[in-house]
């Protein structure tokens, strides 16, 4: 039988699928791999899923360094940017970045400004706005500090209103956590270092945020990605480990919102990935969606065509609501409902790994050389 109870999940192959499924297929194959060639066959390919359609766009990130106030932050600001681009790099993801070169004609609010509008409104892949820096509020105005003009969040929420493709707001800023009310929506990801705008001292989480989406260790559900979701509950907890043992008292919060519900969930609401503690007045957590939102090295991952990542959305999402019932349904009814949708997500990948072997069988052999290439 297929059931297994979400507590005894944990550290197994199907806790890996079920807590992201992005290799879900790959850690459940002991599983499943009978079931996959009764019902896929060897060269099965998913039905639903479009074959004429492109492989997954990489996105892109825009990585905004704000004025630094003096050469100590100028100099930790460079570094936490040295770690995005690694990031960017590994990942193979375009990045822009604004606040490092010199000024020019066009001051860094009305390059980002630009470098936003210049980013196809469509697409499945996200694009990343990755903000360091410092931030004010004041008269009920959060702002960004920007060399020049700064930046307020209903300004840069003006900004992002024709982009339909999921959108990342990374604001490692202090005062940053009126970011959460101003950008939350639909298909949005909002992480703010502090949750709200009233904690202005110097922000350290950035600091975590960059490391944290870089490091294997972040890698909760041992998936082989790190996600949004897992980075903002490392660095958030690396940071209040920061205040206790400088024995001060917290003077920032971080905050993630995906849900687009503007309220924002701290991560001391979850235990691992999985929420330990409910929000008041019945409202959801957010996390779900920021869950399977990652920069992954490029190598790691399989390419899906367009039609292949809205179906594993679907899949997921449904993996999601079956995980929220779990204990109210008998183990057939568990099973019934389980199976089918291991099922669909194992074509996915199948289909992915076959064309990832068929490129592979593509590529011309290296060249080992001959007597004409020996050196005498």
């Amino acid at each position: 039988m297929l059931r297994v109870g979400t507590q005894a999940l944990e550290g197994t192959g199907m806790s890996k699928f079920l807590a992201a499924t992005r290799r879900g297929f790959l850690l459940a194959a002991w599983l499943i791999s009978s079931l996959c060639t009764v019902a896929l066959g060897q060269d099965a390919s998913p039905s639903a899923i479009d074959d004429a359609a492109g492989p997954e766009d990489s996105g892109q990130i825009l990585l905004v360094v704000g004025a630094s106030g003096t050469p100590e932050y100028a100099e930790q600001f460079e570094q936490w940017a040295a770690r995005w681009n690694e990031v960017a790099k590994n990942s193979q993801t375009p990045i822009q970045m604004i606040g490092r070169d010199a000024e020019g004609k066009m001051n860094d609010r009305e390059r980002l400004q630009a470098a936003i509008a210049s980013v196809s409104p469509d697409g499945a892949a996200p694009l990343w706005l990755v903000m360091i820096g410092h931030g004010t509020f004041a008269s009920g105005v959060a702002k960004f500090n920007l060399r020049g003009p700064d930046v307020s969040a209903t300004e840069l929420a003006q900004w992002l209103t024709p982009q339909q493709r999921p959108v990342v707001i990374v604001n490692c800023a202090s005062a940053s956590g009126p970011f959460v009310n101003r950008l939350s929506g639909k298909n949005r990801i909002v992480v703010t270092a502090t949750k709200s705008g009233t904690e202005q001292n110097y922000a350290r989480f950035g600091q975590f945020f960059a490391r944290a989406i870089a490091s294997p260790d972040s890698d909760l559900d041992h998936d082989d990605e790190v996600s949004v979701h897992e980075a903002f509950l490392r660095a958030s907890a690396e940071v209040r480990q920061f205040y206790e043992s400088e024995g001060r008292i917290a003077t920032e919060h971080a905050l993630i919102d995906d849900n687009g519900d503007g309220k924002g969930t701290p991560g001391t609401m979850f235990r691992g990935t999985r929420p330990h503690a409910t929000a008041k007045k019945g409202a959801k957590l957010d996390g779900p969606i920021a869950s399977r939102i990652t920069l992954s090295p490029a190598g790691s991952r399989l390419a899906l065509t367009p039609a292949e990542l809205k179906e594993r959305a679907l899949i997921e999402d449904q993996l999601d609501a079956l995980r929220a019932v779990d204990g109210e349904l008998s183990a057939q009814e568990y099973d019934a409902q389980l199976e089918p949708l291991m099922l669909r997500l194992a074509r996915i990948y199948q289909a992915a790994e076959k064309r990832a072997q068929e490129t592979q069988s593509d590529d011309p052999p290296a060249n080992q050389g001959d007597a004409t290439d020996t050196e005498p």
